[in-house]
């Protein structure tokens, strides 16, 4: 239990910048749908799309294999000096491509208008590479207070220029046409603002984390590299997968949509990419796991009860996960106020179905330790092509019939299938104790308090009354947690302990 713990703070530290700090970047989710037409929200949903695609060629998964080989090797420093080495030459090789191939990816990504769009995302991608490392080695060294104030400081950065580049400037554009701030707006950049916001942003990032990459010692250990990529390739081929169902689907969506314009393509694209941002509570959440629960799963690999180990945390984190489902979709009346433009709001109903798919995705990363610490990582390449392979086929055929809720079926789909193949192969390799009669219990709890709720909205549309409903539904379900689990959670650490 008390490696349990352990995870549990570091979780909490890297939620402060992924939940915390990236709730206060959501928070620019309103300002952004009032600022931007639908189609312009559009435009940023596709560029934002293509960017965690092409940064996963630049990692190459280079991250989990450091993580790995730290707790492998006998020299910590040889395994960061040769991991960051790689990744710095690689990208200053990858940019250089990039910028210049800008137009024809504009083209791609319906933005021909703006290839400089193209090239602000090449920097912002470089940055975050440069920076992987640096972060990596915080969290490896059991630094999350650090790590969170740096992210926290990101997020910060990118929603002032925000805010200064979309209400300060054009202010003073407008009361002071002549002055030297007024030549930097256009109004006609658009979501390029959003990009400029997130370059500076990323450039403030690399600069505080130069005690970290001051660190690195120009040493190149070739025999250890070798090792290294033929354990992150299939890592990173695995990761197209999940990134092609994550964020392609906004690019297929605007490719196969059965809008008549080009306009209305756009327009699809911009009320799916708002309405996917109210899943964003367990999005965020399951990332921050990740991040706590990577490097403790390996290290935790070297104990005895490592497997029961891995059991519970799964019990934990499907509670949080079914909770904080229904915290959202019994609250969905408050949470679309998040999206200012009511155009919008058209798109709710596939709420339910991003945040079960993301529940899905979340089980699954906790699933996926099977494979890394038996080596067999050509197996998450597998079972997340197997989940490419559905996202590709339910959006090639139904995204022109169904438009944006084909999008959402296809997410669920994809990570159901994905977790539900990890968890039959995982348990023939590396077979943990997880109690699957007890996570399903909590997860049909979760669905019958929804759907009770739904019908009741079906009769009823006084407003507070759904509201007085829904407390009650989410009160009945923490009651039947504690009932199930409650002598093993007070066992749990509070939050203030680690603060």
């Amino acid at each position: 239990m008390s490696n349990i713990k352990k995870l549990a703070g570091q979780t909490m530290w890297y939620g402060v910048s992924s939940i915390l700090a990236r709730f206060l970047n959501y928070l620019l989710t309103p300002y952004l749908t009032r600022q931007l037409s639908t189609a312009a929200y559009g435009e940023m949903g596709l560029i934002y799309a293509a960017i965690p695609f092409i940064t996963n060629v630049f990692s190459y998964g280079m991250e989990t294999t450091y993580f790995r080989y730290t707790n492998k090797e006998e020299d910590d420093q040889n395994v960061y000096n040769t991991t960051a080495l790689s990744l710095i030459t690689s990208t200053l090789l990858l940019s250089a491509l990039l910028l210049l191939f800008q137009q024809p990816l504009a083209s791609l990504l319906r933005v021909e208008e703006h290839p400089e769009f193209i090239r602000w995302s090449a920097y912002i991608i470089a940055l975050d590479t440069l920076a992987l490392m640096p972060f990596s080695k915080l969290r490896n060294d059991n630094r999350p207070k650090k790590f969170a104030l740096i992210k926290f400081a990101n997020i910060l950065v990118n929603i002032g220029m925000t805010i200064f580049f979309y209400s300060v400037l054009p202010a003073i554009a407008k009361s002071s046409p002549d002055s030297f701030l007024a030549s930097w707006y256009d109004p006609q950049l658009g979501v390029g603002y959003v990009l400029l916001a997130n370059l500076i942003a990323s450039g403030v990032t690399l600069l505080l984390l130069i005690p970290e990459i001051l660190s690195i010692q120009i040493k190149w250990d070739k025999k250890l590299w070798r090792e290294m990529i033929i354990y992150s390739l299939p890592i990173m081929i695995a990761s197209f997968g999940g990134i092609i169902n994550e964020t392609f689907d906004r690019i297929m969506l605007s490719w196969w949509s059965p809008a008549a314009t080009e306009l209305a393509k756009k327009e699809e694209v911009g009320i799916y990419n708002a309405c996917y941002k109210l899943s964003i509570l367990i999005t965020l959440f399951v990332q921050a796991f990740r991040m706590g629960a990577e490097p403790f799963f390996f290290k935790q690999a070297k104990g005895e009860d490592a497997q029961k180990t891995y059991a519970r945390v799964m019990d934990y984190f499907v509670i949080t996960i079914c909770t904080m489902f229904l915290v959202v979709t019994l609250y969905i009346d408050i949470w679309k106020h998040f999206i200012q433009n009511q155009r919008m709001w058209v798109g709710l109903k596939i709420v339910p179905i991003l945040l079960i798919a993301n529940m899905c995705l979340g089980v699954y990363y906790n699933l996926s330790i099977w494979y890394k610490l038996s080596h067999k990582t050509n197996a998450g390449a597998t079972i997340t092509f197997v989940g490419a392979a559905v996202t590709l086929v339910i959006n090639f055929f139904f995204i022109p019939y169904y438009g944006y809720m084909a999008c959402a079926v296809a997410t669920l789909a994809c990570y159901g299938s994905m977790m539900i193949i990890s968890y039959f192969w995982g348990q023939k390799v590396y077979p943990v104790p997880y109690k699957v009669s007890k996570i399903a219990a909590f997860f049909l709890m979760m669905l019958g308090c929804y759907f009770i709720y739904i019908i009741f909205c079906n009769y009823v549309e006084i407003v507070w009354a759904r509201y007085v409903v829904a407390t009650i539904l989410l009160a009945a379900y923490v009651l039947f947690i504690l009932k199930k689990e409650g002598k093993e959670l007070k066992k749990l650490p509070v939050i203030g302990k680690y603060f």
